[in-house]
């Protein structure tokens, strides 16, 4: 429930996407071939999908999200399944917080950031910063590669009781906090982060320093199309 542009095929901070008229973002109603729930390739794949609820940044269900599944590109989530079994091993496991993210899910974010009237979710998403900022400082963005199916926000869990890691920031906090290697945790909660990080890389996801909760598949298989289609 979180930009620079594409180094290393990675969007800026928060992830968000506005595609403009003549973009190429796809206004489709069905899902495509090419995508899968994760969670029929992710055994035991833990799913807290942040905006179809309303524990979010905006506080309420996002455009786009009418069942809180979550959607990936069949190599994201393979990917994610092979990850899945090395931190088995371990006694670990993934939750998934956001997946596929459609266009029209970013619009929602953008109109929601222009409302400086609209802060009740302020104290728990970006209690340091104005929201007059957040484009500036990049915690919103116009395009995200959520949209491209092949990035993923997501934590560890333990596998016996499924209760999250502690990574010393909740999910989509909009603060500096918030990067990988962040020095104002504590040394515990950034080796967790770097657990999750390596974990990540060893299959093939690229991570975004300044959120530690997100990543994007480095052979990604749609790196140039932006898609509309719901989350049914």
């Amino acid at each position: 429930m979180a930009t620079f542009m594409r180094a290393c095929k990675i969007p800026l901070a928060l992830l968000v996407v506005l595609v403009p008229p003549s973009g190429p973002a796809r206004a489709q109603k069905a899902q495509p071939a090419g995508f899968v729930d994760a969670s029929t390739l992710v055994e035991g794949l833990v799913v807290d999908m942040r905006y179809f609820g309303e524990d979010n940044f905006v506080g309420t269900r996002i455009d786009g999200y009418e069942h809180p599944r979550c959607l990936l590109t069949r190599e994201a989530a393979s990917a994610l399944a092979s990850i899945q079994r090395d931190l088995s091993a371990r006694g670990f496991g993934l939750k998934v917080f956001d997946c596929y993210r459609p266009a029209r899910a970013i619009t929602n974010f953008v109109r929601w950031a222009h409302d400086l009237a609209d802060v009740k979710r302020k104290r728990d998403f970006y209690p340091e910063v104005d929201k007059r900022d957040l484009f500036r400082l990049g915690y919103i963005a116009r395009r995200s590669g959520h949209s491209r199916g092949s990035t993923v926000d997501l934590t560890l869990v333990r596998s016996a009781d499924r209760q999250e890691i502690d990574m010393g920031t909740p999910f989509d906090l909009f603060s500096p906090r918030s990067s990988a290697g962040d020095k104002t945790v504590s040394a515990q909660q950034r080796v967790h982060r770097m657990e999750l990080r390596e974990a990540m890389r060893r299959r093939g996801f690229m991570p975004f320093n300044k959120e530690w909760w997100h990543f994007t598949l480095a052979n990604e298989p749609f790196p140039n199309t932006y898609f509309n289609f719901l989350v049914r």
